[in-house]
């Protein structure tokens, strides 16, 4: 069991470390070094890599034993670790190396598999969302909940594109399409898992759905979600887990209506 109290010691650290790497993205966004990790599509910049660093080195100040899951580098220790934090410094990298500014800082503390808190900040909106298991989900200190719209026609819905340009991009395509043939009112593509999944559970999105996904992408949001009324499930609508690599978010209302559809999809090559 953990105690409040280290929980409490852990939340204070997450937001001391995510406005500490909100000050190194701040500060690159105009003097971006931008490299490809095996592909054009697949970018990191040097302020991934100072903002990683940064939240590192909060944390371990605090938590010298703690263990690590990083999107950048090597860092990537059991899922099931005893004290484990999943860390993407910088989701939404693309969107930051074209000055497009939809991108946050996510951070999730997991202990044996379950994530216990998760925060995720926006600089340039200065929203931080946050949630602790059990305590509900905030937007800086105020609560937040899904949205109540029960059915596709009033539902925007957002998505994501994994890098692969092949059966996973093609799926996709064929997804947005079904939900449209079915009466969707919108679909949108932000640029950031985190954020996406931070708005379903603000009530902006009734839903979100991705076809690969890694754990610093969702852990965060995941909680977030939960906290805030709404449901995570992978595709084919198991609970969704720190090991799940899709994912759909939604409110309690239209969850197995897009599983459904996207269920249509699964064929596409």
């Amino acid at each position: 069991m953990i105690t409040p109290e280290e929980l409490e010691t852990i939340e204070q650290t997450a937001l001391k470390a995510s406005a500490k790497a909100a000050e190194v993205l701040l500060k690159h966004i105009r003097t971006k070094q931008i490299y490809e990790k095996g592909s054009s599509n697949n970018l990191v910049t040097a302020a991934d890599l100072e903002a990683q660093e940064v939240i590192q080195d909060v944390i371990t100040s605090t938590f010298p034993d703690h263990s690590f899951y990083n999107e950048e580098g090597e860092d990537k220790d059991s899922l099931d670790s005893e004290n484990l934090w999943l860390i993407d410094p910088l989701d939404g990298t693309t969107n930051y190396a074209h000055g497009i500014p939809i991108y946050c800082t996510s951070i999730a503390y997991a202990r044996k598999g379950k994530v216990l808190f998760g925060s995720v900040f926006d600089p340039n909106l200065n929203e931080h969302f946050t949630a602790r298991a059990g305590k509900g989900a905030f937007i800086n200190g105020e609560r937040i909940s899904v949205s109540q719209r029960s059915s596709l026609k009033e539902s925007v819905i957002a998505t994501g594109f994994y890098y692969d340009r092949d059966t996973i991009m093609r799926r996709t395509l064929g997804s947005i399409e079904a939900l449209f043939n079915n009466g969707l009112r919108g679909i949108r593509r932000m640029g950031s898992a985190a954020i996406d999944i931070c708005w379903v559970a603000a009530g902006r999105f009734e839903g979100f759905f991705e076809y690969k996904l890694s754990p610093w992408d969702f852990a965060a949001g995941m909680l977030i979600a939960r906290e805030a009324g709404g449901l995570c499930t992978d595709i084919g609508g198991e609970e969704l887990s720190l090991k799940s690599r899709n994912i759909a978010v939604s409110n309690i209302f239209i969850h197995t209506e897009m599983l459904k559809i996207l269920e249509t999809t699964r064929n596409i090559k």
